[in-house]
């Protein structure tokens, strides 16, 4: 079973400009890094099938598969390197109370993903009125 990760996220209030930061400061070729601080030590268990899901203002929102972990650097300048595919995929909006760094998720506990197709471009800020309301 997948081990996942979930991380808030800083400077974006929402997946579009997580996508628009993207956009800006990709450089071709070069694979989506995500930078932290200490490497997981269940790494192996979020490579084999896990995802980063993102938390955006207390809600997550959306999830990128786990491709690699890896430790950059020795001693107390190690960090640690988790590449991401790509693909942004959205998820049921699930409340999360704030915490620093990241922490575990297990797969029983993850959002299920959205099919977009059934909710079509519904704007962040409707969702989020419909979440505060229990509607959604």
């Amino acid at each position: 079973m997948a081990l996942h990760m979930i991380k808030l996220v800083v400077g974006a209030a929402t997946i579009e400009d997580l996508l628009d930061w993207r956009a800006r400061n990709a450089v071709t070729g070069e694979p989506w890094i995500l930078r932290t601080r200490m490497t997981p030590k269940r790494a192996p268990e979020m490579v084999d099938g896990g995802s980063v899901y993102r938390v955006f203002k207390g809600v997550i929102l959306c999830r990128q598969k786990i491709l690699a972990v890896d430790t950059v650097g020795e001693g107390a300048a190690a960090r640690c390197h988790v590449t991401l595919d790509e693909q942004v995929v959205r998820v049921a909006p699930t409340p999360r109370r704030a915490f620093q760094g990241w922490r575990y998720l297990d797969a029983r506990d993850a959002p299920p993903d959205l099919d977009e197709a059934a909710f079509g471009d519904v704007p962040e800020a409707l969702a989020r009125q419909l979440r505060d309301a229990g509607a959604w």
